[in-house]
């Protein structure tokens, strides 16, 4: 199940790697995905019978979630097919994880397991950072230490995964509009010097959503006047990690991996 992005093509070659054979529903732009797949079913996420039929046609008995599906993309959307109303309608809300494991449930009907996205990205879930030349400053370390704490509130809250901090003022914190444009907003409102912080809730669901940044990230922060990119270790995605931290080198942002326990203390 294909959202947009590089990120579909590195899995799907991954599950080939594994003797998987692989069918991508592709729900948005994906890059490099063709040479890694057996088929290409193009896909609607507001038309989701076709969908199913496909799945009991080739008889899938696994299914893997991929890149950007854009919750903006359902709120906007005006109806649906039978299928697509029934499983919103089951789920009951948007928010939370009743519509995933709606979407499980469904699936398990059709035999299909939903896997963990974790066993198909290969070595782009990092640890403990720092990954360029440049560390954080003590007083960026305090805003890192500050905002991994928010962020991992706001994302156990079902709010979002990214705050941006400046001397201790949050100067904005991810919604629906997800991580660039939080950044975006964040720099606009604090200037350069920022600290951008992205958590991951404490029951994240890794079958549906691997928290991610990227080279369009990157870009945002750097012409935020970013000083310091951080993400929480080991449960955070590095979409092209050397594309990525060759690219915070030359911006010269400090992109680290951290949890509570290793961002420095002095």
């Amino acid at each position: 199940m294909c959202g947009a992005g590089v990120l579909p093509a590195r899995m799907a070659a991954e599950a080939r790697r594994q003797g998987w054979r692989v069918v991508a529903f592709t729900f948005g732009d994906t890059v490099g995905l063709e040479p890694h797949i057996d088929l290409a079913i193009p896909s609607r996420i507001t038309e989701l019978g076709p969908v199913m039929a496909a799945l009991a046609r080739e008889r899938a008995s696994a299914a893997l979630f991929s890149g950007k599906f854009w919750l903006g993309d359902v709120l906007r959307a005006r109806g649906g097919d039978a299928t697509a109303l029934g499983i919103v309608a089951r789920a009951g809300t948007l928010a939370g994880g009743g519509l995933a494991e709606t979407v499980v449930s469904t699936l398990a009907g059709l035999g299909i397991e939903v896997l963990d996205q974790r066993g198909f990205v290969g070595d782009w879930l990092q640890n403990v950072g720092p990954w360029t030349t440049r560390a954080p400053t003590e007083e960026e370390w305090q805003d890192v230490r500050h905002g991994l704490e928010l962020a991992r509130l706001c994302a156990a809250a079902g709010i979002g995964q990214t705050v941006t901090i400046k001397r201790g003022v949050v100067a904005s914190i991810e919604a629906v509009e997800g991580t660039t444009a939080a950044i975006q907003r964040g720099a606009g409102l604090a200037g350069p010097g920022l600290v951008v912080v992205k958590a991951v809730a404490p029951t994240n669901d890794y079958r549906f959503d691997t928290p991610t940044i990227g080279p369009e990230t990157l870009e945002a922060a750097a012409a935020g006047g970013v000083a310091v990119l951080a993400v929480e270790a080991n449960r955070v995605l590095l979409l092209e990690r050397d594309r990525l931290v060759t690219g915070a080198d030359q911006a010269g942002i400090a992109l680290v991996g951290v949890s509570s326990d290793d961002a420095p203390r002095r």
